[in-house]
């Protein structure tokens, strides 16, 4: 039986990461300081799945001391906590810094002085690479897509720290990488797109998917901001969590590399133009938008290249946005009481 600890592990992907190692029988304890919307209530919905099997430390991980304590004994970490929103970097980034460059080094020594050498998956982000304004762009009637990378871009592509977000997640990124290279410990980046699934309360500044279709459910006012047709590589929860057991099975071979991890070309969607459509078929009806000026830093499109991912991790994702919209529509229609 494995130990696992699993920060920000009653957020949207944390919850649904410790349920799947709860069931398989192993010990998590999540980590968590409860301050995003939904972790409450995603901590109450693990408390009674699992009862007192549901380990909650409430706790921050800019607190150097309750982390060690709480990796004393854990085999695999995945450090998932952190500050998510470009805006929220934009308007206070000190907390921005701290909860996440900080926050990813309080955990990475946390897990070296522990003396169990874990495994260490840390939970990027695509802006690490930007508003990647080197790449062409060409525009269609509703999308933008790259001119010259029909797979997507790669790990190869240069990494552009914009705003204080892609910042204090960089350098976070590259401390994962680095304390392979210096100290050895087994860790792993995922540099993640954008990620969709049950138990996502999303937010106007992030988790789009999720927030447009709450707020349709809610007739709270949707805006879009820039034209739309900014695309966006969509990867269900489900396909996530194989990639991190893959990456589990796989760390011997595996510890120190950079993925990244994302829906691929195969499955993407414009933000409106073509997701709009979508959502209105779902619902039955049509949804009013306002729009606003393009965002700092929002990229025109983010489409991953999985190539590494697929040939290292023998990983690739299966669920069509379609599917992964529909499921996650039925999941927030069946849970509405949750968003009111």
């Amino acid at each position: 039986m494995s130990n696992l600890l699993i920060t920000g592990g009653c957020g949207f992907i944390g919850s649904n990461l410790v349920d799947r190692w709860l069931a398989r029988g192993a010990r998590v304890v999540a980590f968590d300081n409860l301050s995003r919307r939904g972790a409450g209530e995603n901590s109450a919905w693990l408390r009674a799945r699992y009862g007192a099997r549901f380990e909650l430390i409430r706790g921050d991980v800019r607190d150097a001391r309750a982390l060690a304590d709480a990796a004393r004994d854990a085999e695999i970490i995945f450090h998932l906590a952190g500050q998510a929103a470009v805006t929220a970097s934009v308007n206070n980034p000190r907390d921005d810094f701290e909860s996440n460059a900080l926050g990813t080094f309080n955990t990475l020594e946390a897990a070296r002085l522990s003396g169990k050498n874990p495994i260490f998956v840390f939970a990027s982000t695509n802006k690490v690479y930007g508003a990647m304004d080197d790449l062409a762009i060409v525009e269609r009637a509703t999308r933008y897509e790259y001119r010259d990378l029909p797979n997507g871009v790669s790990e190869h592509q240069p990494l552009d720290f914009l705003s204080p977000y892609g910042c204090s997640k960089g350098a976070a990124d590259q401390y994962v990488r680095d304390y392979n290279r210096i100290y050895g410990l087994r860790t792993v980046v995922f540099r993640q797109s954008a990620i969709y699934g049950y138990r996502q309360f999303g937010a106007e500044d992030q988790g789009w998917l999720a927030w447009f279709i709450i707020a349709a459910m809610l007739g709270k006012p949707i805006t879009i901001f820039g034209d739309g047709k900014q695309v966006r590589d969509m990867l269900f929860i489900d396909d996530l969590l194989d990639a991190y057991d893959a990456v589990v099975a796989r760390i011997d071979r595996v510890a120190g590399q950079v993925y990244n991890i994302g829906g691929s070309a195969r499955h993407t969607i414009s933000v409106w133009a073509e997701f709009g459509p979508m959502l209105e078929t779902l619902r039955g009806q049509k949804i009013p938008i306002t729009t606003g000026v393009w965002r700092p830093g929002d990229q025109r499109v983010c489409v991953y290249d999985i190539a590494k991912a697929t040939r290292e991790l023998n990983w690739v994702p299966k669920i069509p946005v379609n599917v992964g919209v529909e499921k996650l529509y039925r999941w927030i229609v069946e849970n509405v009481e949750l968003f009111v």
